[in-house]
């Protein structure tokens, strides 16, 4: 069943398609495809899901898995991530406070409106909640599979260490989402 409201369907497809221009510009092509996969993909299954979770059927998942990713962009400054994946990607990634990485961001960390529009009904949160669990469910894997692409035996890539639990909560959501009670019901 595809989501018939109009307007949530057109602020998902505006938002996710401004993740991934943004997201091309600053990070060059495959980090852009890596991190706007996520979105992309939780469209996608939103677009299809005809029902939504409540927020407190979702409710634990859902902070255990903001928490961890603040802990996650912790490790992921403190270990200089972007400056490791320029070294695969040789694309130099972008200032600190640019403009386009604080936009970047804010149109991630929309994320923390999920509470507040499924309180409301409101479908555009059931696409936030399913873009924050499949980014982080699916989308930080690829701490693993970094260190292939260096030179050297496998080792750490910074963000590693918290990407697994990461996704491990994610997936908890993901199942949340995907395995939802019925008793309550967003309009498509």
């Amino acid at each position: 069943m595809l989501r018939t409201n109009p307007l949530a369907v057109a602020l998902a497809f505006g938002h996710a398609a401004a993740i991934v221009i943004l997201g091309y510009i600053l990070l060059g092509l495959m980090p852009m495809l890596l991190f706007a996969s996520g979105f992309i993909g939780g469209l996608l299954v939103w677009l299809v899901k005809p029902q939504v979770s409540s927020f407190a059927e979702i409710r634990a998942p859902y902070i255990l898995t903001l928490v961890l990713f603040g802990l996650h962009k912790v490790e992921e400054r403190e270990m200089d991530f972007f400056p490791a994946l320029a070294t695969i990607t040789g694309v130099t990634p972008p200032a600190e406070g640019s403009a386009g990485a604080v936009v970047l961001y804010a149109l991630a960390m929309m994320w923390l409106l999920v509470p507040f529009l499924l309180a409301r009904s409101m479908p555009f949160g059931s696409y936030l909640a399913w873009t924050l669990f499949i980014a982080m469910g699916v989308v930080e894997i690829a701490h693993f599979v970094f260190p292939l692409f260096r030179t050297g035996p496998y080792g750490y890539f910074p963000g590693m260490l918290t990407a697994a639990p990461l996704a491990a909560a994610a997936w908890w959501g993901i199942w949340r989402l995907g395995n939802e009670t019925g008793q309550s019901r967003i309009d498509p």
